[in-house]
């Protein structure tokens, strides 16, 4: 029989800071019976990613910001348990925007985005397709492979080296012959970027002396930065740069817990900035929602890649729905090696 229960979070205000239980509110809401035309998903995997953060906010972003007492937006992996309707038959598996709750209601006319039904076996774990070879994967794939570009023997530099994202992008990297300088933060998440990942280097941003260490690690410069954090650690970077340097810009996450109420921030914005002038670099920002149409071309490199042994990954996964404001919590405390996930 369907639970007829929904557990979800409902954005009750914007957060200023970390997320608290006062901006998402866990409720407990009825399921009503369906109509034709839809299909309910029992969702099973939640992914957490830096963007959530953003979407809470009112900040001008490619995305609207979540409407106050909407569900929380988020991506995630279920499977059909009840349906009145051809495509989305019980037992399928389905991927997408399911948002932050436990059931998602299958509506053409009610969903932000259309789902996806995934092919049946599964071509890996769900957690794979939600990192490694989902968006946070394809993610890392275009910004390596379109903006960074590294030829052989370039110095490439990763922030947030041991993220979901960064800790691929290094990876592709290394996979085109550059040599890859990452940053993390702990001398265990180091530790797992060189040996378990592969990276040349890695250097722990909480050291007092990390922008030396950083420098020691880039004798030659920096030709490619696949930037994760912004702040000083991009600034730190943008100095070591050399003429005609590219900047994949994927994220700055050191800035998204400044984003307040009213869409403003703290920040006061990155201040070498005019490096780009001066070693005539280019900084692209990219999302990887526009490129759909390259999703299997990235995806069938990913998995070549992994089944070479030449690509790995690592998930940090926390159990139980009622946990995810943690989860969430734990991305921007650096908690996370690897991809961040909660197991519904």
């Amino acid at each position: 029989m369907v639970d007829r229960t929904n557990r979800c979070y409902r954005l009750r205000r914007r957060p200023d800071g970390l997320v608290t239980p006062q901006d998402l509110e866990l409720v407990e809401e009825g399921i009503p019976p369906l109509r034709d035309g839809q299909a309910l998903v029992r969702t099973s995997w939640l992914s957490v990613d830096p963007t959530n953060r953003i979407w809470m906010s009112d900040l001008r972003g490619y995305l609207p910001p979540v409407a106050i007492d909407a569900v929380m937006r988020g991506l995630g992996i279920g499977e059909v348990v009840e349906s009145r309707r051809d495509d989305f038959p019980v037992g399928a598996h389905v991927t997408g925007m399911l948002g932050f709750q436990d059931h998602c209601l299958v509506d053409d006319a009610l969903l932000e985005a259309p789902l996806t039904v995934l092919p049946d076996p599964l071509p890996a774990p769900p957690q794979a397709l939600l990192g490694a070879l989902g968006h946070t994967g394809i993610t890392a794939w275009l910004g390596i492979e379109d903006i960074c570009r590294p030829a052989a023997g370039e110095t490439v530099v990763v922030s947030a080296a041991a993220g979901a994202v960064g800790s691929i992008a290094g990876q592709l990297a290394k996979a085109r012959g550059a040599r890859v300088v990452g940053l993390a933060g702990s001398p265990e998440k180091c530790r797992h970027v060189v040996e378990d990942l592969g990276f040349d280097a890695c250097v722990n941003y909480k050291d007092l002396d990390w922008a030396e260490q950083l420098a020691r690690a880039t004798p030659d410069g920096v030709d490619a930065d696949f930037e994760n954090v912004g702040g000083e650690i991009m600034d730190a970077v943008l100095l070591r740069l050399n003429i005609g340097a590219r900047i994949a810009l994927c994220g700055m996450i050191s800035e998204y817990n400044d984003y307040g109420p009213g869409g403003g921030s703290t920040v006061p914005g990155q201040r070498a900035i005019g490096q780009l002038i001066m070693q005539r670099a280019t900084m692209t920002g990219f999302l990887v929602l526009d490129h759909a149409a390259r999703f299997p071309e990235a995806i069938a490199a990913l998995a070549a890649l992994a089944a070479e042994g030449r690509l790995r990954w690592t998930d940090t996964v926390v159990d139980g729905f009622e946990s995810t404001i943690d989860a969430l919590n734990q991305l921007f405390a650096g908690a996370n090696t690897g991809k961040l996930l909660v197991r519904v």
